[in-house]
């Protein structure tokens, strides 16, 4: 199966990172996750990217905070999609991360998630190799029909017990 590559610049990172992770496994999705900082080791980020493609990534799910330059380099170098995730800052709540993954130059898209949606990068990989692979968009659809019913489930319990009740139990 296809590889996604999953890049942050800081450990500290991880958290949100590892949420896209257990989608892809979740998905049965095999990945290689790891930490690089495009500022502080560029020569190694840029070994990253120009071997990504040999490596076989498909995707890359870039996550980065303040500057939020890696999701963008490894735009600028990957040739295939990348998913940037803004991280949380504390000093701008993760704006910043955002503005700087969103506005992207024309000619290097990088496709954006929520500040902190990790889990929805990890989504939105699967669906971009679900689009040459069955199987793949078989887990995707049954995943969906897990949402509904949980969703489903807590409509049935609120118009039974009503919303008061359901709350205090929560």
């Amino acid at each position: 199966m296809a590889k996604v590559g999953i890049v942050m610049g800081s450990d500290s990172d991880l958290e949100v990172m590892s949420k896209a992770a257990e989608m892809l496994e979740k998905f049965g999705i095999d990945y290689e996750l790891t930490v690089i900082s495009a500022h502080r080791m560029p020569d190694v980020f840029f070994d990253y990217a120009k071997t990504a493609e040999e490596k076989g990534f498909k995707v890359i799910i870039a996550g980065a905070g303040g500057a939020a330059h890696l999701p963008g380099m490894c735009a600028a170098i990957f040739p295939m999609p990348v998913i940037g995730i803004p991280i949380h800052t504390k000093s701008l709540g993760g704006v910043d991360s955002l503005y700087s993954i969103v506005q992207m130059p024309s000619g290097i898209p990088v496709a954006t998630v929520a500040i902190n949606g990790g889990a929805n990068a990890g989504i939105l990989a699967a669906k971009i190799l679900a689009t040459s692979d069955d199987e793949l968009l078989n887990r995707i659809k049954a995943y969906k029909d897990e949402l509904k019913d949980g969703v489903m489930k807590k409509k049935d319990k609120i118009e039974k017990v009503g919303y008061k009740k359901y709350m205090e139990e929560k």
